[in-house]
């Protein structure tokens, strides 16, 4: 099993950035394919990123398309997601997720392992 924690989130004002970062232990995310996903107040979770495990290949959700980038670093067993241009809609509990699985999906319901989640608050 692999143990996921997020770690990065906050307050900042729209336009601005914010790195969010998810440590695994347990296991190599080498193992995984990797997916935020992010949860608004009265809203279902929904995916915003994702990157496959060998090729790195990668997918975001139209909204985010050009402002965040998934990427992975193997030696530090940790996946990032950079928010840049961050609007008041980005507003969100964020999750970190794995699937044993080379490829990624854009499902939550394929991911077998989350993290406990962290804020990120978009103020005006």
């Amino acid at each position: 099993q692999v143990q996921l924690v997020e770690s990065g989130g906050g307050l900042v004002q729209a336009g601005g950035s914010l790195r969010l970062s998810c440590a695994a232990s347990g296991r190599s995310i080498s193992s995984y394919a990797m997916g935020w996903f992010r949860q608004a107040p009265g809203k279902e979770r929904e995916f915003v990123a994702a990157i496959s495990r060998s090729r790195g290949n990668t997918d975001y959700v139209d909204s985010v398309k050009g402002r965040f980038t998934i990427s992975n670093d193997n030696a530090k067993n940790t996946v990032y997601l950079q928010m840049n241009s961050l609007k008041p809609e980005d507003t969100a509990v964020y999750y970190c997720a794995a699937r044993y699985s080379s490829a990624y999906a854009t499902d939550r319901r394929n991911y077998e392992y989350w993290g406990q989640g962290t804020q990120v608050t978009v103020s005006t």
